[in-house]
């Protein structure tokens, strides 16, 4: 008998991502406060946030595995997560014009019954088209980009209009590196 899964993240897109998975899992949330700023590098900064995520969820359930994730935009070396505001999100779509940036996901897993746990980050390069103005204004027009860490979805209309190629793993664009999350659960003998 396979433990419990539990996803601690109410994101729609990680649920769909881990959905493909094929395996049963329930979405929790915890009550985990992350903090952008922390002044470490950006891998280790989105390792600590979903390791905060997960723990805070294991806390509450001591017989299931948890994952927990976090996804940030780096770009110049600085991290980027969601806009929250329009003027933020112009200034983010405006650095990125025409550039390249990166997308780190990190996850945890912690397997509460054994105690296990394993946490990773994965990298994903994402190129922008060069675009005016005009275009990133009708894109704020709808609400997309207050919602995604580095004010774009990459499988809605900011990845249309703004992306010109990526290099790694898409699904690690969206929020989770599903193949590397689905690896890891079988290590732990957790899936088969």
């Amino acid at each position: 008998m396979n433990p419990r899964i539990i996803l601690a993240s109410t994101s729609p897109r990680r649920k769909e991502l881990l959905s493909k998975g094929g395996f049963d899992f329930e979405v929790m949330s915890g009550d985990y406060e992350e903090d952008m700023t922390l002044p470490i590098p950006p891998h280790e900064l989105v390792r600590h946030l979903s390791h905060g995520k997960a723990q805070s969820v294991s806390k509450k359930q001591n017989d299931a595995v948890i994952i927990g994730a976090d996804t940030v935009v780096v770009f110049n070396g600085e991290v980027y997560g969601k806009p929250k505001t329009k003027e933020r999100a112009r200034e983010f779509l405006c650095k990125f014009n025409g550039e390249m940036h990166s997308v780190i996901t990190g996850y945890t897993i912690i397997n509460a019954i054994t105690g296990e746990l394993i946490s990773n980050s994965i990298e994903t390069k994402v190129y922008f088209k060069k675009v005016s103005n005009e275009v990133i204004e009708t894109y704020l027009k709808n609400d997309e980009a207050l919602d995604k860490a580095g004010a774009y979805g990459f499988q809605g209309l900011g990845g249309q209009l703004f992306i010109k190629k990526t290099e790694g793993d898409t699904d690690n664009i969206i929020g989770l590196p599903v193949q590397n999350i689905l690896g890891d659960l079988k290590k732990m003998g957790v899936i088969t």
